[in-house]
């Protein structure tokens, strides 16, 4: 086996060359790492909040909260099950809520955006120990005050704290807190008073959706039997993990689905650019790989070499395309919900997985850039390499 000094002293030499080929697989690999991190950052975003114990109602046939209406009086009925997990004070765990899109103007006052608005009770704070009042005080109850969500924060016009966000031309609500869910989607959402939110959407009487919480993750499949074969009810019941992968996978399967065929198309490039730099090197050590045949070094060992080449090029630029894709931590990126079609707001996540992949990726194109250059070298006549 020809030593792996040789490979390197190589790459050393022909720095240009080298340098290109290692930008160019870089390139591909920011480019698929930065898919994955975003796809991550979605599926983060729109199911980090999700508990298996909790059950989310929603009116039969809908497939998310913004299209789906459940009568307010029918919500005790709803939380009589045995399955119903109970408060401290005995009542029933569950709050109903209402879900609205607002058109909101952007800060630029240019353009305008979908804002998705929740209509919650007084416990709202309580239901979701994971959200966070990270700014001002959280809203009082039967008030024109509301939270805003971090990720909305001066991205839409009034929409900071001490702001004010009009429901319509009578109601119009005050920024008195800025709330932060790890994450989450419900970061890019504005919170008010369900009466509030209610009366200014001409929705009284009227919810979204019925958020439960369940005696145990167990007690759902009976919960479910319960509800749905109730032909009064009309409602779906759905663990709320599942509900909110489902709300995933419209925006995750876009991003990933259009970020693959660009990889794709630049991942071509790239396998070009190694195979031109592959051919470039075997032309002109033509004179070293008939050396080496005279050596004694067979041509299998000439083969693993050219392609051990190409595999560390591969790697080379798969560490650089990966830790410059790292930096998108920090950027954060809005795209429209397909469910909900409300903008969300997401940050690209990396993962181990992802950066993993993006490096096997790498190697794979140096790799295939390099095999029929391999080939070709092993089979030159020792005496033509000799002569050259």
């Amino acid at each position: 086996m020809i030593p792996i000094v040789y490979n390197l002293r190589s790459l050393a030499v022909r720095k240009t060359t080298t340098l290109a080929t290692v930008l160019g697989i870089a390139l591909v690999v920011f480019a698929l790492s930065s898919v994955t991190m975003l796809a991550a950052g979605v599926r983060k975003a729109l199911s980090h909040t999700g508990r298996a114990d909790v059950a989310l109602l929603l009116r039969k046939g809908s497939d998310s909260e913004v299209v789906s209406a459940i009568e307010l009086q029918t919500v005790p009925l709803l939380l009589s099950g045995p399955e119903v997990a109970r408060k401290p004070n005995g009542e029933p765990d569950g709050v109903a809520e209402l879900v609205v899109i607002l058109n909101v103007d952007r800060h630029d006052q240019q353009t305008v955006a979908n804002v998705q608005v929740r209509g919650v009770g007084d416990d709202a704070l309580h239901e979701r120990p994971d959200l966070t009042i990270v700014a001002g005080r959280a809203a009082r109850p039967g008030t024109d005050e509301c939270l805003l969500g971090r990720a909305l924060v001066d991205r839409f016009a009034g929409l900071r704290l001490g702001g004010q966000l009009e429901l319509n031309e009578q109601r119009t609500l005050t920024v008195v807190g800025v709330m932060a869910a790890r994450g989450a989607a419900l970061e890019s959402e504005v919170w008010a008073d369900l009466h509030a939110v209610q009366a200014a959407f001409a929705r009284t009487g009227y919810v979204s959706s019925v958020r439960v919480r369940l005696t145990a993750p167990g007690a759902f499949p009976a919960y479910q039997r319960a509800l749905e074969n109730d032909p009064r009810l009309g409602v779906s019941v759905q663990r709320e993990t599942v509900y909110l992968e489902h709300q995933a996978e419209g925006s995750s399967g876009f991003i990933t689905g259009l970020g693959g065929l660009l990889c794709f198309l630049l991942s071509l490039g790239a396998m070009l650019g190694a195979l031109i730099t592959m051919h470039a090197a075997t032309s002109q050590r033509a004179r070293e790989i008939g050396t080496l045949r005279a050596l004694g070094f067979g041509r299998q060992s000439i083969v693993a070499s050219f392609v051990l080449e190409a595999a560390l090029l591969g790697a080379l630029g798969g560490v650089v395309g990966t830790c410059a894709s790292l930096a998108l931590g920090w950027v954060h990126f809005s795209v429209v919900n397909a469910q909900s079609w409300n903008e969300t707001v997401f940050s690209f996540e990396p993962t181990w997985q992802g950066a993993l992949g993006s490096l096997i990726a790498a190697i794979a194109m140096g790799v295939l850039g390099g095999l029929l250059p391999a080939l070709r070298a092993a089979r030159l006549p020792l005496v033509h390499a000799l002569r050259a």
